[in-house]
């Protein structure tokens, strides 16, 4: 709104007292209802549920992956150093806000897989064990599956393990040509593939996977709008089948406090678009907490 209308909603910090810290307190009903009616006037959309009755049922499970001991210590060591780090470059001014969410990428990547931030380190992932454990039900049920991470390297990984257990999967990332993109697309819907590996931000719009029921995101994205578009690319128009989609989280982790804020960015968008995306920046003091806490 800031582009296609300013001073709507005043500035950043102003809309913040007003409407984004409101919306948590006694208030918050009230803030909503008046950002509705300011916004109102500029929102056009169309449901999915108000146009594609005739999609088959969604059904979304987290599975909760517990970490082992050495997982652990290793992931303790690193949310220390990150709590460090993020303290000694502060909260204030945009230095020490970027250092923090280097400093939270770091723990999101030692919740994938632990060579994710000691590449020489020769620990087994939980979370890639939970996810071959998963993966071995599906095929043997007749399923196929899309894929998704935030992180190629994490992809990689993940590739490495079914290469080795000789499970078909197709691929494409940021990086994958226009050509290439359509022929692993084209040949995953013709049947070939039992797996079909996508780097979240590559695959969360424009395709369509009708071939696969069930979807698995290894990491969770900060803003689950994102998820739900990732999702969407095999629930939708030619999709004949029930959809299951799994979240993979390492308990008591960042993950978790990720998972937990995903709930109330839907509540607030719910309460004022009915499901529109609405994504908001968190502050570096916020942030900070979520190394504290996770």
């Amino acid at each position: 709104f800031q582009f296609i209308n300013p001073g709507l909603l005043g500035s950043s910090r102003s809309f913040a007292k007003r409407f984004a810290a409101a919306a948590h307190r006694s208030e918050g009903a009230d803030s909503r209802r008046r950002l509705k009616g300011l916004i109102r006037p500029f929102v056009l959309r169309r449901t999915k549920s108000a146009v594609l009755d005739e999609l088959p049922s969604r059904t979304e499970i987290t599975i909760r992956v517990k970490m082992s001991d050495d997982e652990r210590a290793l992931y303790e060591a690193v949310r220390l150093n990150a709590v460090e780090n993020a303290e000694a470059a502060g909260t204030k001014g945009g230095k020490g806000h970027l250092q923090i969410l280097a400093e939270i990428m770091r723990l999101r990547r030692a919740c994938c897989h632990p060579s994710l931030v000691v590449p020489d380190l020769a620990l087994k992932g939980s979370k890639l064990e939970s996810f071959g454990y998963t993966v071995a039900d599906l095929i043997a049920g007749g399923h196929k599956a899309l894929v998704f991470s935030q992180f190629v390297a994490h992809l990689k990984i993940v590739r490495e393990y079914l290469d080795k257990e000789g499970i078909s999967y197709r691929y494409l990332d940021g990086s994958t040509p226009a050509a290439r993109r359509k022929r692993e697309v084209d040949a995953f819907q013709a049947g070939q593939g039992d797996l079909f590996l996508i780097s979240l931000r590559a695959g969360g719009q424009g395709l369509n996977l009708t071939a696969a029921d069930y979807v698995l995101h290894l990491d969770p994205w900060w803003n689950p709008a994102v998820e739900d578009q990732a999702s969407d690319r095999a629930h939708r128009i030619g999709q004949t089948r029930p959809v299951t989609i799994y979240r993979f989280v390492m308990k008591d982790t960042i993950e978790e406090r990720i998972v937990d804020l995903h709930a109330s960015k839907r509540d607030l968008a719910d309460s004022l678009l009915r499901g529109t995306d609405l994504s908001g920046k968190m502050s570096a003091d916020e942030l900070l907490k979520l190394i504290r806490e996770g």
